[in-house]
């Protein structure tokens, strides 16, 4: 080979490693270190990182992390789909544990007790899926303030059994602006099939009966779903709650206060007659339909409490033990026992400062007395009806006595 041409095969060599040289560059090759191997080690790594499984099992929290006003109800679920939950911790902010538990199927987790108001939650989760692989999942929330909810509370208590005339009444305690979105959440029914409607006597107050009185031995029940229902700007209801309660023997007792007796009905049926002492001429006692809404074995009453004062500011009266007190209103009416009164006067003479008096004898102790009896006879819910006093009826949110109001005047204070 001639020197000429034994160049240009080098030359043609040159080039061609240089261009093995250029395109290993171009193509990532190892960066400076020990040749060839340094580059499967780096690719090793890379790819095994890449091949590395994550867990299927999918956790959802809620409420969302971050969130606040969150319910005390139906806040701190955790659930899971495509795996199941080994593990569920909840804890207030300092660090108090709240109880909980996971479902028989291991997809789903909620706490045992009732949250707590204006409290800050943290919750942890993990899952498994089918292969074992774990994930995790963090969250952290506030429950809705006092200051930002509100509550009803009502009567009558679950379980009792009450009267033909017992009005579910819920007072709430915040102003409600929101009446209808509130009203919608309240429902109330019978089981003897009678309409019930609800009626705002105000912002605070909303009381729920039928057209007429309870039908005997009915089952009613309240359910307030008013959980985050916003009854007024920013603030938001809590409850979540069932409630019933049993109408009892429809027991009706009608009061003249112009023949000074007391009559007694059970199913419509006259079961006992009793002389009674209302308001005296000038002090009269309301008239009207009023349910018993309170009981006291004894009970102090002090005239100064209802207006009734001497020149020196003290109570005309005040008697440290009534006996057999039964509230009708919350202006003070009563009907009671009376010791402290000649007996000649029931049946023949009005004598009070506008409640309806019984012969009784002090200390509540003798069984046999008028008073002991209607006492031990009547059930908070019953109606006493009061006539021919020659005062005005009572306004019917004055105690649980809107039976005064026409079925249509009734309804009409609905929001829905």
């Amino acid at each position: 080979m001639t020197d000429g041409k034994r160049r240009r095969g080098l030359a043609a060599a040159s080039a061609l490693l240089g261009g093995v040289l250029v395109l290993s560059a171009c193509s990532g090759g190892d960066d400076g270190g020990s040749g060839g191997d340094g580059k499967d080690t780096s690719q090793a790594q890379v790819d095994e990182a890449a091949a590395k499984k994550s867990s299927a099992a999918q956790i959802k929290i809620t409420p969302k992390d971050g969130s606040t006003n969150a319910s005390i109800n139906n806040s701190a679920a955790v659930t899971v789909s495509k795996g199941t939950l080994t593990e569920v911790k909840m804890t207030t902010a300092d660090g108090t544990a709240v109880a909980g538990e996971i479902s028989a199927d291991k997809k789903s987790w909620k706490p045992s007790v009732q949250l707590e108001r204006a409290t800050t939650y943290k919750l942890s989760a993990t899952a498994e899926d089918s292969e074992g692989l774990a994930a995790h999942e963090n969250a952290s929330f506030t429950t809705v303030s006092q200051a930002n909810s509100f509550i009803g509370n009502f009567t009558p208590d679950d379980g009792t059994t009450v009267g033909v005339g017992m009005p579910v009444s819920i007072n709430f305690d915040k102003a409600i602006t929101d009446k209808a979105a509130v009203q919608k959440g309240v429902t109330v029914s019978t089981t003897s099939g009678q309409e019930v409607a609800c009626h705002w006597f105000n912002a605070n107050r909303m009381d729920c009966r039928p057209d007429e009185y309870w039908q005997e031995g009915a089952t009613v029940t309240l359910k307030l779903a008013l959980d985050g229902v916003e009854g007024a700007e920013g603030v938001f209801g809590v409850q979540q709650k069932t409630v019933t309660f049993k109408i009892g023997r429809n027991q009706v007792s009608y009061v003249d206060a112009k023949t000074k007796q007391m009559k007694v009905t059970q199913d419509g049926k006259t079961v006992r007659t009793i002389p009674i002492s209302a308001g005296a001429p000038e002090n009269k006692t309301y008239e009207g339909q009023m349910v018993i809404s309170e009981k006291f074995k004894e009970t102090r009453m002090n005239g100064a409490t209802v207006g009734f004062t001497d020149d020196d500011g003290k109570g005309e009266y005040d008697i440290k033990d009534v006996p057999h007190a039964m509230r009708l209103s919350n202006s003070g009416t009563f009907i009671h026992g009376n010791y402290w009164g000649a007996k000649s006067i029931f049946g023949s003479v009005n004598t009070s400062h506008g409640c309806i008096g019984l012969a009784d004898a002090k200390g509540a102790g003798d069984p046999n007395t008028p008073g002991s009896w209607f006492y031990d006879n009547s059930i908070v819910g019953d109606v006493v009806v009061v006539q021919n006093t020659g005062d005005k009826t009572i306004a019917p949110d004055n105690g649980l006595n809107g039976w005064n109001m026409s079925w249509e005047q009734w309804k009409a204070g609905s929001a829905v």
